[in-house]
């Protein structure tokens, strides 16, 4: 009886941790919420406008969550199938995320049965919001930070849904209405920079994007991007660290 007794003491207390993660995290993922309706429901509508209705919208959310690539599947879903050009198209598409993980990896250090999880729905703007927060001290930090994962993903997810439904009734013109996924990419970066110690990376992000958009051309430019940015990061690490302990200090 006494375990009986410890095990609903224990549940009840992890309930409670999680239900306070949750309240904790949620003002956090506001702008998220915000530009991931507009983003989910410009998706849902271009799939409805392609013959996909609102289920297909909300499957392909939950369970190929990728952001832009689900906005480039949508061609791929309407031209004829080639699987080697779809699953080349969505290495480069997502090769960010290569990156994303590996600065990850000491901040998602001891999560156990939820690490799984943060790992699949790792997107730019849960990335961006995971990687320059910590939990705050009286928080369960497994919690935090899968709170802002499940609130992300799932702000994603329903928006897809509604997008769908709404297709159905609202009639216009949608062309341009992919370009709302660009806009809300430079609203992240605007905000990072909003920071004096993202200046730096902001800096060589913009440079190697735009070297190796010169070099590779708007189709091939991404991945080599990506590399030029890891090493420029690298060769000035120690600036950087100096520019953020400065910052802190402040």
């Amino acid at each position: 009886m006494g375990e009986l007794d410890n095990g609903k003491i224990f549940m009840s207390k992890r309930k409670s941790e999680l239900v306070q993660a949750f309240k904790v995290a949620f003002p956090h993922t506001i702008p998220v919420m915000t530009g991931y309706f507009f983003l989910g429901v410009a998706y849902g509508v271009l799939m409805q406008s392609k013959g996909y209705n609102f289920i297909w919208a909300g499957l392909m959310s939950a369970f190929a969550f990728g952001g832009s690539m689900q906005y480039v599947a949508i061609t791929l879903l309407t031209t004829a199938f080639n699987p080697v050009q779809a699953c080349l198209l969505s290495l480069m598409v997502n090769a960010r995320n290569i990156f994303y993980g590996l600065s990850m990896q000491s901040k998602y250090k001891g999560m156990e049965k939820v690490k799984k999880f943060l790992i699949f729905t790792l997107s730019d703007a849960t990335f961006a919001l995971a990687y320059t927060l910590e939990a705050p001290p009286n928080i369960n930090r497994r919690y935090f930070f899968f709170a802002i994962s499940f609130l992300n993903y799932m702000y994603w997810v329903v928006s897809s849904i509604v997008g769908g439904i709404l297709g159905n009734f609202i009639k216009f013109n949608i062309k341009g209405l992919d370009f709302v996924l660009t806009a809300f990419f430079v609203v992240l970066f605007v905000e990072q920079l909003t920071k004096k110690e993202n200046w730096l990376s902001g800096v060589i992000g913009v440079v190697a994007t735009l070297v190796s958009l010169m070099i590779f051309g708007q189709h091939n430019f991404t991945i080599p991007a990506m590399v030029i940015i890891v090493c420029m990061l690298f060769c000035v690490r120690h600036k950087y660290e100096d520019s953020v302990k400065t910052t802190d200090e402040l």
